[in-house]
């Protein structure tokens, strides 16, 4: 063969060689262009965001959770919140699932909702007040005192504060719960002291189920109201005044480690 034809054939070999690296180049470099310098484990990737400056607080329960009877609209979650804020110097995020009038069998349904238990994920510290309306259902209790029906309704009740802990438990293992007992508002009535009786006794065992779980932290109430109840109740004789959600705040800060 020409000498001049293989050579030439070599040229365009090369030619072809040179343009097939270059080709290879632009594709390698346009594949990892836009890609990060250093890819993130995934665990980085899938960790909850978190109020990392202050404190997330959730709570859920009845009418005391929504602060009913308070004339500042703020009630005893509201006046916690800002006995934190002051005692911190740090903001605190507060979401309010309280609804009023709510049963422990309407928190044992609302509990294993997708959103609540996605706020109830990211939360320091968990706020809790449920049982009036299952022991006195807008003055029925009083009546069912005297046929003796508490029992069924204290055993119904009891399971379902153990399964929403087991609930908020099974979502958060980290944050405090602090759940809040019941008071007397009826202590003055000719049966006063018999009521009184029933409810240190289902106070009772509500701090046994409480206890059953860690870091769940049962705050009682009673004897806030035992002395002057009248004057720390609304006109309704039944819900806190202003003065009566501030007693039971400063009960819950008292149990803080600041």
């Amino acid at each position: 063969m020409n000498k001049n034809v293989i050579r030439f054939i070599t040229v365009i070999a090369v030619l072809f060689c040179l343009l097939w690296l270059i080709g290879l180049g632009w594709t390698v470099e346009e594949y990892y262009a836009g890609k990060p310098e250093k890819i993130l484990p995934k665990s980085t990737i899938l960790k909850k965001v978190e109020n990392k400056k202050g404190l997330t607080i959730v709570a859920l329960g009845d009418s005391l959770t929504r602060g009913t009877g308070d004339e500042t609209g703020k009630g005893y979650v509201g006046d916690l919140m800002d006995e934190i804020k002051a005692k911190t110097k740090r903001p605190v995020l507060l979401t309010n699932l309280g609804i009023n009038g709510q049963t422990s069998d309407q928190l044992k349904q609302q509990v294993p909702q997708t959103e609540v238990q996605r706020q109830i994920q990211k939360a320091d510290m968990v706020l809790v007040t449920i049982g009036g309306n299952d022991l006195f259902r807008g003055g029925q209790g009083l009546e069912d005192f005297q046929t003796g029906n508490i029992p069924a309704i204290e055993k119904k009740y009891l399971n379902n504060l153990k399964f929403i802990f087991q609930q908020i438990r099974q979502v958060n293992s980290n944050a405090t719960v602090f759940f809040i007992g019941l008071y007397n508002p009826f202590i003055n009535l000719n049966q006063g002291k018999d009521i009184s009786r029933l409810i240190r006794h289902w106070n009772y065992d509500s701090a046994e189920i409480s206890a059953e779980f860690p870091k769940i932290v049962y705050v009682p109430t009673f004897d806030l109201f035992e002395l002057k109840v009248n004057d720390y109740l609304y006109s309704d004789k039944f819900h806190p005044n202003t003065k009566g959600y501030q007693l039971i705040a400063e009960r819950v800060a008292s149990l803080l480690t600041w």
